[in-house]
């Protein structure tokens, strides 16, 4: 069976969304996109909010203008909202109006996401309904160029707090991989150039935290 692939804007930094989609076998490939946050085929492009984010971007009207520079450039355009109903402090009439707007004039699908776990796993159902049941590939509009893998791991390493791409770097060089970085000890991580014993038990912990 053929991987399924998710090109990703390099702003959306999300570590724990991107460790879940590689737990579910999607391929990930980073780039500055034009419109929206993940594109799933040539026709299906993603823009993910999280509520308080959703709700500033009605009140500063940035909405209306991001959905329809996505609205004319994929035929199936979606906006996934992450988080829970308590987490709204607009009215449910502001909420429902301006939903319904996304959809009558802009053709905008809203999807409700409980959390970035879930939103993984609604990006790789959508990936196999428009890649494997479909046979549409995601492709990047525009001029702008996917991340090499060298590049990939160097932004996903860069996600981790504390951590820029210098020292992303630095530590691809001396371990080699994601995987040997994540599974290294205190000692091991105090061998990398400017990564000293306080920054080493930090790494360590966040990396380690509820394994």
């Amino acid at each position: 069976m053929q991987s399924l692939k998710i090109i990703v804007d390099n702003r959306e930094r999300n570590l724990i969304m991107h460790e879940e989609l590689s737990n579910l076998g999607v391929l990930i490939d980073f780039a500055q996109l034009p419109v929206g946050d993940y594109i799933i085929s040539d026709r299906t492009c993603i823009e993910r909010k999280t509520v308080p984010d959703f709700e500033k971007s009605i009140m500063d009207s940035r909405l209306f203008d991001q959905v329809k520079r996505l609205a004319a450039s994929f035929g199936k355009p979606i906006l996934l909202i992450e988080g829970d109903d308590a987490d709204f402090r607009l009215s449910d009439n502001v909420i429902l109006g301006t939903i319904l707007k996304l959809y009558y004039d802009f053709n905008i699908q809203v999807i409700r996401s409980k959390d970035p776990v879930h939103t993984a796993v609604i990006l790789a159902k959508v990936a196999e309904r428009e890649q494997t049941m479909d046979s549409r590939e995601p492709r990047l509009i525009g001029e702008k160029r996917a991340f090499s893998e060298y590049e990939r791991r160097v932004m996903l390493l860069s996600m981790l707090p504390g951590i820029g791409p210098m020292l992303a770097k630095r530590l691809l060089e001396h371990f080699g991989s994601i995987k040997s970085v994540m599974n290294a000890s205190e000692e091991e991580l105090c061998e990398v150039e400017k990564i000293g014993k306080k920054k080493a038990a930090t790494l360590y912990a966040l990396i380690n935290e509820g394994r």
